[in-house]
This record gives structure tokens, C-alpha cells and sequence, in this order.
């Protein structure tokens, strides 16, 4: 949070300080940012600041992923073996059964490909380095097709998990699926609300029409507790 409110001042001052410098310097700049995450989620979820969401959101493009424009990867995997050629001076191929066994893992709808086309051009480097004779094998394939698939289950992104765990730090280990989900859901109520009572009406908008007491803030303070959290500890305000 400290470095975007560095970038926020920059932006709206146009005015910076360099690294190893004592004096800032002026400078007319464009901002072109490129993200791979939802950023108005994480200004709901209090991970980005809004003010600096809403300088950087003026123009916004979405560049589609590599695992959905899938005709592409087929061209991609032929210029990378012809880049790896021209490095290392030699033509490198895959065998018929090597190749097909490729393509059939990277065109399946199951290849998540999250770096795109930086996982795909990783992959072809290792493949052709290892090439003996300048030949992919299908036994290089498989391995790398093992290799693939466990670095993205090791990548897999649970937002919810991220979020309990920023603010529960290491106690969030001891807390059920089903708790973190619910958590992570009144954290989000509570960033996005301008104080305990409001969060708790929202939470508790169909329940509290049948209670005799509507205290909501007691109700979600309640909840909180059990999680040995408060408002303050996510907002970081009192309420």
C-alpha cells in the first residue's frame, strides 16, 4: 500500500524521487500498467487503494489469455523451435508422437497455461536444450507435461484463502473450508461498508427482518469475535 500511494503522488504530481536521489525531479509521463488480476475486486477486498485504481482506469484493454485463443499455441510452438534454432545453431524437432502428445496436452481445455505464452516458451527452451541430437522424444514430452501440470497446481489462486490469511495471518491454517469462505465474505461486507452497523445490515438483511432486536453491529461483532478479530483489525479504523 506504501508504494501505491508512492505511485498515486507521482501520477497526480508528476514529481518523484529517484532512487539514491534527495531531490525530486519533474517528469511528463504516460502510465501504461498491465495487471493479471482483477483489480476492482482487490479495491473491494481493501488490497488496492481506489483513488489509484481510478487514475489507472481510464483506458482499459482486455488481452485475451493463451488458453483462450488455443489456435495460436499450434504457430507459437513452430517459432519458438525456430528461435531455439537460430540460438543455438542447431535445427531442433520433435518426433511425430512427441509432437502430437504435446499438442494434445496444450490444446486441452484442462492446460491452464497461467503465464501464457511465457509458460509456453519456457517449456519449448527446456524441451530444446534437452533435445538430444536436436530431437524431442515423446519421454521428454510426458516429463514436461508432468512438469506443467505441477507447477500449476502449485499456482492454483484462491482468493478467499488470501484474504483470510492477510488478516488472520498464520491462525488462518485452523479454520475449515467452510469458515473461510463465510470469513472471507464478512470481510468483504466490512471494507466495503462505512462502519459496523452497515456491514451488519448488509450481512444480515433477510435474518434480521424476522428478530424482534435488529442490533446488527452486535450480531456481526459477535461473529468477529469468534475469529478473535474486530472491526479495526479489518478495516483498520474504528468504527
Amino acid at each position: 500500500m506504501d508504494e501505491q500511494a508512492m505511485i498515486l503522488d507521482a501520477i497526480e504530481s508528476g514529481s518523484f524521487l529517484p532512487v539514491g536521489a534527495d531531490t525530486p525531479v519533474s517528469s511528463a509521463f504516460h502510465v501504461i500498467a498491465g495487471v493479471n488480476r482483477d483489480l476492482g475486486r482487490l479495491v473491494a477486498e481493501g488490497r488496492f487503494r481506489s483513488d489509484l485504481y481510478a487514475r489507472l482506469n481510464l483506458w482499459a484493454f482486455l488481452l485475451p489469455r493463451l488458453a483462450d485463443r488455443r489456435e495460436d499455441i499450434e504457430p507459437n510452438l513452430d517459432h519458438e523451435l525456430a528461435r531455439m534454432a537460430r540460438t543455438t545453431g542447431t535445427k531442433i524437432g520433435f518426433n511425430a508422437d512427441a509432437r502430437e502428445q504435446y499438442l494434445r496436452f496444450a490444446l486441452d481445455p484442462r492446460a491452464a497455461w497461467p503465464g501464457n505464452f511465457r509458460d509456453l516458451r519456457a517449456s519449448v527452451e527446456r524441451l530444446c536444450v534437452l533435445a538430444p541430437r536436436g530431437r524431442i522424444t515423446l519421454v521428454m514430452v510426458e516429463e514436461e507435461v508432468a512438469l506443467l501440470a505441477a507447477q500449476w497446481t502449485a499456482q492454483v489462486h484462491d482468493p478467499d484463502a488470501e484474504l483470510v490469511e492477510a488478516v488472520l495471518g498464520e491462525r488462518a491454517a485452523a479454520i475449515d473450508p467452510f469458515d473461510r469462505l463465510q470469513l472471507a465474505a464478512v470481510i468483504r461486507a466490512c471494507r466495503t461498508a462505512p462502519n459496523l452497523s452497515a456491514a451488519g445490515r448488509a450481512l444480515f438483511a433477510v435474518s434480521r427482518a424476522r428478530k424482534a432486536s435488529r442490533n446488527d453491529a452486535d450480531r456481526l461483532r459477535k461473529y468477529l469475535n469468534r475469529f478473535e478479530l474486530s472491526w479495526e483489525d479489518i478495516c483498520g479504523t474504528k468504527s
